[in-house]
C-alpha cells in the first residue's frame, strides 16, 4: 500500500509532503529522541510521522490512547486515524477497565487542574514546581464525573505518573508529599504517597514510601547514599498497579493477594508490591541485581536469572486471560539510576523483560537486535511502558523516542506509529524553536472498552526496503 505521508521536521518547521509509503529504517525510527538532552541516541532532522507499518494479520487490532504534546488525550486506530480526544488533559490520561467501572465506556483519568508550586510544595533547587491540584474522570463526551484535589491533604491531588480504579468502586492515586523526613540531608524531601479515594473524593487509606524505607533492601551503605542524595526525588516511585487476579495467589502465595499493590522505584531500581492490609512490602525485585561482563551485558539467553534492570517504568502482573499471565511484565530503560548508580551497557539498548516473580528468572525479552537491528536501534533512557496483548503480542512505548510498535513473541515489528503531535518550546539559551514528540505512555485499548460503532480502519501499511525510503529532490 503507498500513502501520502507527512514528514515531520523538528524546530517547529513546515513538514513537506511526498508520495511515498511511510517508513525509514528501524534504526532511524527508534532513534527519534529529537530534543532530549539525557539521551544517548541521536536523531535524524526529518522523519515520517503516523502509523509507519502495520499487518493487520498480525498485530492485535485495537485503539490506542496516549496524551501528546498538545496535552490532548487522543485515541487512534491503528492506522492512526484520531477517532476522539478529550482536551486538556495535560501529560497523562489512562482509560479505565469497564469491567471496575461498572460497565462504563470511554471513560478516561486525567488531569484536571495544574497549579504553580509554592511554599511547602517546593524542594531544595526548586524555584518553581508545576503539581496536579485536581485529577478526575471523564467520560466519552468530556463530562467530569468525578474529581480529586480539594479534598486532598494540603488542598491539592499532587498526583504523579499513575492513578487505578479499584474494584470497589475507589481509586487509587500515586503523588508527592513534600515533608521533612528525619535522617535525610534534604531539608524537605519529595516522597511518594499512595492515597485510596472514594467516591466523594475523600482519603479512606494512605501509604507513604518513607515510612518502609527499611524494606526496600538497601544495605547500611547504600541506605546511607540514599538519606544523603543531592536529589530530594529520592525513590521517583513512577507507576502504581494493583496486582489483579492471579495464580501463584490461588495456589496460595499471600504474596501474590489481588488487592495489593505494585509499584516501582525509578532512582532506586526496584519493584515492590504492598500488602494492602499491613502495608508492609510483601515481595520486592532489585535493588541488587545480578551482574554481567561487557561482552555479555545484556544477553538474550532464556530462562536465565533476572540481571540488572535500572531506571524502569510500567511493572505489572500481567492479567488473567493474556498469555504470560502472573509473570511480570516491565520496561527496563536501561538509564542511569541506582544507589550507588548502576554500570550498565555504554552502547546498549533498553529491554522489555517478561520475568517469573516466584523463581526471579526473564522468561522472555525484547531488544533492538530481536527486530534485526543493533541493540541501540531500541533505547529510550525515561518514561515508556510496555503491555501484553491478547493474541501474545507486546505493545510498547518507546516513550523517548515517540515512537508506539507491537512485537511478535518472535520479535516481528507488525504495527508501528511515531507521534505527530510535537510539544514546540524554545531554547532558553539561543531563543530556537525546539519540538519534542516524546510519549510518557501508551495504552492499547480493546474495541469493546468504548461505545459501539467508534469507526476504525484495518488496513495493511506496507513499508519499502530501507535503501529505497528517500525523499526526491526537487525541481
Amino acid at each position: 500500500m503507498t500513502l501520502t505521508t507527512t514528514f515531520k521536521k523538528p524546530h517547529n518547521s513546515p513538514g513537506s509532503t511526498a508520495r511515498f509509503s511511510p517508513v525509514l529504517s528501524q534504526a532511524m525510527l527508534g532513534a527519534v529522541g529529537v530534543m532530549l538532552s539525557i539521551s544517548a541516541s541521536a536523531a535524524p532532522s526529518i522523519y515520517p510521522t503516523g502509523t509507519t507499518r502495520y499487518d493487520p494479520a498480525k498485530a492485535f487490532n485495537s485503539f490506542v490512547l496516549f496524551t501528546a504534546g498538545d496535552n490532548i488525550a487522543h485515541l487512534i486506530d491503528l492506522n492512526g486515524n484520531s477517532v476522539h480526544e478529550w482536551k486538556d488533559a495535560a501529560s497523562h490520561s489512562t482509560l479505565i477497565d469497564p469491567a471496575v467501572n461498572g460497565g462504563k465506556l470511554g471513560h478516561v483519568f486525567v488531569t484536571l487542574e495544574m497549579t504553580e508550586g509554592k511554599g511547602t510544595d517546593l524542594v531544595p533547587g526548586q524555584v518553581s514546581r508545576r503539581v496536579a491540584k485536581t485529577v478526575g474522570e471523564l467520560d466519552w463526551d468530556g463530562k467530569t464525573v468525578w474529581t480529586f484535589g480539594d479534598k486532598a491533604p494540603g488542598g491539592a491531588a499532587q498526583q504523579h505518573h499513575d492513578w487505578a480504579r479499584l474494584p470497589n468502586g475507589n481509586t487509587v492515586v500515586l503523588a508527592n508529599l513534600v515533608h521533612p523526613v528525619k535522617g535525610f540531608k534534604q531539608p524537605q524531601v519529595l516522597d511518594d504517597v499512595v492515597y485510596e479515594v472514594n467516591p466523594a473524593g475523600e482519603v479512606v487509606w494512605k501509604w507513604i514510601a518513607s515510612e518502609h524505607i527499611n524494606e526496600f533492601g538497601f544495605s547500611p551503605a547504600e541506605l546511607k547514599l540514599v538519606r544523603n542524595a543531592d536529589i530530594a526525588d529520592y525513590l521517583h516511585v513512577n507507576n502504581l498497579k494493583v496486582v489483579g487476579p492471579n495464580h501463584w495467589f490461588t495456589a496460595g502465595d499471600k504474596r501474590f493477594d489481588p488487592e495489593n499493590l505494585l509499584f516501582d522505584a525509578r532512582n532506586a531500581n526496584f519493584i515492590a508490591i504492598i500488602d494492602k492490609k499491613t502495608g508492609k512490602i510483601a515481595w520486592r525485585l532489585g535493588p541488587h541485581y545480578k551482574a554481567a561482563s561487557e561482552e555479555q551485558a545484556q544477553p538474550r539467553n532464556v530462562p536465565r536469572p533476572v540481571d540488572q534492570i535500572s531506571a524502569q517504568h510500567d511493572a505489572h502482573i500481567i492479567p488473567e486471560g493474556l498469555p504470560g499471565a502472573g509473570n511480570l511484565l516491565v520496561f527496563d530503560n536501561q538509564g542511569l539510576a541506582g544507589y550507588p548508580t548502576a554500570a550498565v551497557p555504554r552502547t546498549g539498548g533498553s529491554r522489555v523483560l517478561e520475568i517469573d516473580p516466584v523463581k526471579n528468572e526473564i522468561v522472555w525479552q525484547y531488544t533492538g537486535e530481536d527486530s534485526g537491528g543493533p541493540a541501540w536501534s531500541f533505547r529510550s533512557t525515561h518514561i515508556s511502558a510496555a503491555r501484553r496483548l491478547p493474541n501474545g503480542n507486546t505493545f510498547i512505548d518507546e516513550g523517548q523516542s515517540g515512537r508506539l510498535f507491537q512485537v511478535t513473541r518472535d520479535g516481528d515489528i507488525v504495527w508501528e506509529y511515531v507521534n505527530p503531535y510535537f510539544r514546540i518550546g524554545k531554547d532558553k539559551l539561543t531563543g530556537r524553536a525546539t519540538a519534542n514528540n516524546q510519549l510518557y505512555r501508551g495504552q492499547p485499548v480493546p474495541y469493546e472498552w468504548v461505545p459501539a460503532g467508534t469507526p476504525h480502519s484495518e488496513k495493511a501499511v506496507v513499508p519499502p526496503e530501507s535503501s529505497q525510503a528517500s525523499i526526491p529532490p526537487g525541481p
